[in-house]
This record gives C-alpha cells, structure tokens and sequence, in this order.
C-alpha cells in the first residue's frame, strides 16, 4: 500500500490548489465524463486520457467511441484504448507519461501493481459508495435494490485488492424514496467530480482512513436473470428492484405477452393477489402494491405511464 507522505518541496510541487498536477485520467463511460471535465476546468495536465477501445454498437454493428474518448478527443486530449495492461509496452507507456497520480473511475481494465505504482504519488479512484459498503462493480445499483438509506462518493488510493484500498475523503448523500439508479448516479457522478478536484487540491494535508473489515458488502455485477418482476415478493422489495434497474438493464413483467420494461415506482396502497392490477398501472404484490410511474414497450421510447397506458391495455392481471 502506498502511504501518502510528501516533503516540502512535494506540497510546493502538488501545491493545494494553485499549481498543475500531471494527471492520467482513466475511465470510459457516462459516469466517467463529468470528472474529466472538472479535472480539466481545474487547469491540471491531463497529459493521457485512458478508456476502453471502442466497440460495435447499433444496427450496423459499427465501432462506437466510449463516452470519455468522444469528450476527450473533444478536449484536444490525448487518448490511449489498450485492450490490457498486463503488457509490458503497455506498462512502459504508461510508466514513461512521467504522471504525478492518476485518476481512474469505471474504467473496466484491471490495473497490475507496476501501473499503480508507476505515478509520482499512485492512482486515486472514485467509488460510488460508502466504502466497504458495496465494493464491486454495481454499487449504485445495488445501494437501492438493498434498500440504503444513504450512500455516497469515496477517493480511494488504489491498491491490488478489489476495492479496499484506504479512503482519503468521503462524502454522504440521501437516497430519495423514488429515486433511480439513473438519478443517482448522475448525483454520484458530479460528487466524485467534484471531491476529486478537492482532493488533488487538499492531498498534502489528507490523511487516509483505513478500511475496516466489518461492515464490507460486495456489489455483484448485474445479471439480466434478476431483472424479471416476481410479483408474489413483498411490494418493498418489488419497488427497490424496478428502481434499482432502471435504466439498464430494467426490471420487466410480461403485460397481454409483451415484455415490458418498468422504470420508475413508488410504493401504494392496496392488495390483492399478487400481480392483479388494481387501478391504473397499480399491481398487487405479495405484500401491499407498487405503482409503476415509466415504462418501455418493445422498440418505443420510455414513457410516462399515463402516456403508454393510452395506448397498452393491461387486462385483469400480469406476469
């Protein structure tokens, strides 16, 4: 683990917040993008931008830049896509950019140990959580589908582990009753952006908090084999799963054999057997109801429900 400890001529170098820090940036998707920019409205040099390489996309399957390396390209920066960096080109690459630290969200590659400690002062990551509530892959996702009350954005120094490197700030935040995994990580997102910044300015002065073992959960990438609607769990539960899926990969039932995605809930009055409509688009659960508020059908828009109930006849009952 490396240990943040600078002499004085480091803090003059690093200098909070006056002088340009030397920064790799690494990441690839929406979530990635604001930081990027505040990284580069700060005035630091970005002197590589690093994402994942494109990959097919669309109806004619053609290659599709990430998210950061379309803002990137945009902001004149220079941008690398190595498909690992387990090579040792790769690692001498990155290890001859000469960077003061890098800073890495979602970026999709695993980093050895010789590229974490290639920086001046190693590699600072973004996570979406509460560390160690909900290391891992899906931690936004899983923070609602659990039911939390609060998450929130932790700056980590990065080590080999997954995710358990030490904290050197952190910042809480609310999760609304209606809130969507698609709300929330825009709210995380331009918190990371912003307590990153922060902590580039503040790093002579941090000082890191080393995980503790209790209280570690981990956030299990999401497969599509959860996103079906079981209508005889409790409405709690139902409600925390459209949420938490919305809007990749979406919870979905079945309505007259249409699989329909639902992306927005809150939870209602009412009972009845489970899956029975009971007004509007309110369905009975095991337990209380839930009213889906957006929804998708096949090749359509999200919509309001009021609006695709125009249109979508949903009989007696569900699946």
């Amino acid at each position: 683990m490396r240990v943040i400890a600078l002499t004085e001529c480091q803090k003059t170098h690093l200098g909070l917040g006056s002088s340009i820090v030397k920064v790799i940036f690494m990441g690839t998707p929406d979530f990635s993008v604001p930081v990027l920019d505040k990284l580069h409205e700060a005035g630091h040099e970005i002197v590589a931008v690093y994402c994942q390489p494109p990959r097919p996309a669309g109806r004619g399957k053609k290659d599709r830049p990430s998210p950061v390396q379309r803002r990137a390209e945009e902001l004149g920066l220079p941008v690398r896509f190595p498909v690992s960096l387990k090579d040792p080109a790769a690692q001498a690459a990155f290890a001859a950019l000469q960077a003061d630290i890098a800073v890495v969200v979602a970026y999709g590659l695993i980093l050895p140990q010789v590229v974490l400690d290639a920086p001046s002062y190693g590699c600072l990551n973004i996570h979406a959580s509460l560390l160690p509530r909900w290391r891992g892959a899906a931690p936004i996702h899983r923070a609602i589908m659990a039911g939390d009350a609060e998450t929130g954005v932790c700056i980590m120094q990065m080590e080999a582990g997954l995710d358990t490197g030490p904290v050197l700030l952190r910042e809480a935040t609310d999760i609304g009753p209606e809130e969507t995994t698609g709300v929330l990580h825009d709210r995380l997102s331009a918190m990371g952006a912003r307590l990153v910044v922060d902590a580039l300015a503040q790093l002579p002065q941090l000082t890191s908090e080393t995980q503790l073992n209790d209280g570690v959960t981990y956030a299990a990438k999401i497969d599509k084999a959860e996103a079906r609607v079981d209508w005889l769990r409790p409405a709690i539960e139902v409600d925390r799963l459209i949420r938490g899926l919305s809007p990749f990969p979406g919870a979905w039932c079945e309505v007259q054999g249409e699989r329909i995605k639902l992306l927005g809930a809150r939870l209602a009055d009412g009972d009845g057997v489970p899956g029975q409509v009971l007004d509007g688009f309110t369905i009975a659960c095991g337990d209380g109801a839930v009213t889906v508020t957006m929804v998708q059908r096949p090749g359509k828009r999200a919509m309001p429900v009021a609006e695709a109930l125009r249109g979508l006849e949903l009989g007696a009952r569900i699946s």
